[in-house]
């Protein structure tokens, strides 16, 4: 009988156990979990699971996605893995010349609203791979927001704080704050117009949001608060099977989705770490983290250089993960000093990720979000659509290729993750957080393959995060000495821990012989569930 290649015993302190099971679903609010669970207890598929976790975690934790959202995914089904973006494009209206006055593109207000992808997203992947009617995932959805939810704790932290940042969107605070607060852990949360939307979206198979009632009430909002997507723009969005992109890693193969998405950054860092003596070093040690910062930094220098909408790019994905090209960049790296490689300012974010399989072998790596928490405040009138802000992620400099632009993708900070080894599916999995996916990516992947831990324990590992120039973040449950080291090696090391800071959240179900282990992040209220 084959064995996993990981140590099963904890490596550190852990509120979770793995869990063990032929099907399992893993995210981070729990209800949306056992939502995905149930379809699949229903007769549905990991496929089918993705999507009804993906439609109930709009609901149950819009702290971090929602209607408005963009959506992407990897998949394994019938033999092979397929890449979904449905990300969406800019208003054709999103014109340079509409912000040569500006400094930035504001995370609040209309400037930064692209179309949503995340409704087509869904009836995309149902499409291939579903086989549960549309309309039943939608039905715990729908349940929790006609009937009301009791509000987790850390999405109650999070919506705490959009109350603040929204204070100035009354149709934000109409929806997210109805008696002008915001739900506290344990409250009944409820929202009616969130039900009925979700039902039109249900029942028209998406039709409604980019061609019908729904999308005229977003151009109708727009047109009447100075916003430029139209339901033109809205008509002309549509989702696209891609070919993923991947590289080799002590002999796992880390897959992701290709530009527009910055997955690209992950495969650059491991990549680059290929060249490097991590494994020589203990997992927690200050020598490792040290190697990973720097190959992170080089990383995150070519993807905010290059990644685009691939219409735009200007360098082709082959030639940044050339094994001559990476090991380059690694000998940049200095074994006993920090340097700066002008990597920039790593986009923020909030996100939520989700991981499913199946006992027919199906396994989903899914990934939803507004951007910046509720996204841009612009919420449409009685439907409870919150649009995303990710246009933010375009750049205003002059001939990037990620330029602003009319009808086009920005660079994208979400990103699913997919493992396999030998051509076999091995793992799906994510760390959710703007700036920490690829690192999470990274982290994770190391730990497994390097250090044999088991995917619980790689999740639960203390986890660094880089910023801009020598600026990088350590977790408190980092042995001390690390972070003395580090700075002795040149590192602005800040030691930081949770609320305040984000070192993402992850979700993982790895493939057994007979079946799947679960694992899901203590850092968020979800749970990894099976049967």
């Amino acid at each position: 009988m084959q064995k996993p290649e990981f140590d099963w015993s904890h490596t550190y302190a852990s509120s979770r156990e793995g869990v063990l099971a032929h099907n399992v679903v893993a995210t981070s609010q729990p209800l949306a979990a056992q939502a995905g669970l149930r379809m699949m207890q229903q007769g549905g598929n990991a496929i089918d699971a993705a999507i009804a976790t993906a439609i109930t975690l709009t609901v149950v934790e819009p702290t971090s996605n929602g209607i408005g959202s963009d959506n992407f995914a990897l998949i394994w089904a019938g033999g092979g893995l397929h890449g979904m973006n449905s990300s969406g494009r800019s208003p054709r209206a999103m014109t340079p010349d509409k912000y040569k006055d500006k400094d930035s593109i504001s995370m609040r207000g209309w400037d930064g609203v692209t179309t949503p992808g995340c409704v087509w997203g869904w009836v995309t992947a149902h499409k291939q791979f579903g086989v549960l009617p549309f309309e039943k995932l939608f039905e715990p959805a729908i349940e929790y927001a006609r009937h009301g939810f009791l509000v987790t704790p850390i999405v109650a932290y999070y919506w705490g704080l959009g109350k603040r940042s929204y204070r100035n969107f009354e149709s934000w605070q109409q929806t997210f704050a109805p008696d002008g607060n915001t739900p506290q852990k344990g409250q009944l949360f409820r929202s009616e117009a969130h039900a009925r939307t979700l039902e039109e979206i249900a029942e028209s198979k998406g039709e409604s949001f980019y061609r019908g009632a729904l999308a005229e009430k977003i151009d109708a909002h727009a047109k009447a608060t100075g916003g430029l997507l139209t339901a033109d723009d809205l008509a002309l969005h549509d989702t696209d099977w891609v070919r993923p992109i991947e590289m080799d890693y002590k002999g796992y193969t880390l897959h992701e989705i290709p530009p527009n998405g910055q997955g690209l950054a992950a495969l650059l860092m491991v990549g680059i770490l290929r060249n490097l003596p991590v494994a020589e070093n203990d997992v927690d040690s200050a020598q490792s983290i040290h190697f990973q910062l720097e190959a992170m930094k080089l990383a995150f220098a070519d993807a905010h250089r290059y990644i685009a909408d691939p219409a735009w790019m200007d360098v082709r994905v082959e030639d940044l993960l050339d094994p001559g090209y990476l090991e380059s960049r690694a000998n940049l790296v200095d074994p006993d000093r920090a340097q700066d490689f002008n990597h920039g300012q790593p986009k923020e974010g909030g996100t939520v990720l989700l991981t499913t399989a199946d006992a027919e072998g199906n396994m989903v790596s899914w990934i939803q979000s507004n951007y910046g928490g509720f996204g841009s405040g612009i919420v449409i009138p009685d439907t409870g659509i919150a649009l995303q802000n990710r246009g933010c992620c375009f750049t205003l400099e002059e001939g990037h290729p990620n330029q602003i632009g009319g009808a086009k993708r920005p660079y994208h900070t979400i990103i699913p993750a997919f493992v396999t080894k030998d051509g076999k599916p091995l793992m799906a999995y994510g760390v959710m957080g703007g700036l920490m996916q690829p690192q999470g990516h990274a982290q994770v992947l190391v730990r497994i393959a390097d250090y044999g831990q088991n995917p619980q324990s790689a999740i639960d590992g203390p986890r660094w995060r880089v910023s801009n120039g020598l600026n990088v973040a350590l977790e408190p449950e980092f042995d001390a000495s690390v972070a003395e080291e580090l700075r002795d090696k040149g590192h602005n090391v800040n030691v930081e821990g949770f609320p305040g800071s984000t070192y993402g959240r992850g979700q993982a179900i790895y493939k057994l012989e007979d079946g799947y282990f679960g694992g899901s992040d203590g850092r968020c209220d979800g749970q990894a569930v099976g049967y």
